[in-house]
């Protein structure tokens, strides 16, 4: 596991978001690459996080957590993991909903758009099978339990 550098962008005004130092502690534990990269993490509302579900998926509501990864041209080199953007309405909603702990909620946001930055994905059982097993694996690191027990998973 190499360094990852985390920029937090919270353009969010509200409660609920977590300490930067916790996004960083959870963003360095899922970053699985050899070399140091780079992140940044937006913390955006319900508007700005369903204009992007909309504009890049097709959507037209908010998510929880969409992953840019970042994708460099030919022959360009650059440390970049690329950009997490999480809707704080939507994740303090879920957890409400499915009766977690926000904290829990948020830890799992980041570590699950982490793997989407470095090509894990849930579009068939089996990859859905590694990506959800290793998710859990490192929100253990931090006491958390398994983000999948006992509730509905929401597409995210």
């Amino acid at each position: 596991m190499s360094e990852l550098t985390v920029d937090l962008q919270s353009v969010f005004k509200g409660p609920g978001v977590p300490e930067e130092s916790l996004f960083r502690a959870w963003a360095q534990a899922a970053w699985l690459g050899q070399e140091p990269s780079e992140v940044t993490i937006r913390i955006v509302d319900i508007e700005e996080g369903q204009a992007l579900n909309h504009q890049y998926r097709g959507k037209d509501k908010p998510t929880n957590v969409l992953s840019f990864p970042f994708e460099a041209p030919a022959g360009i080199t650059v440390p970049l993991a690329g950009d997490l953007v999480i809707c704080a309405p939507v994740v303090e909603g879920e957890a409400l909903e499915q009766l977690k702990e926000p904290v829990t909620h948020w830890a799992h946001m980041v570590v699950h758009g982490m793997l989407h930055l470095q090509g894990y994905d849930h579009i068939n059982d089996e990859d859905a099978e590694a990506m959800e097993a290793l998710e859990i694996r490192l929100l253990a690191q931090f006491g958390f339990g398994n983000p999948y027990a006992e509730e509905t998973v929401k597409d995210s």
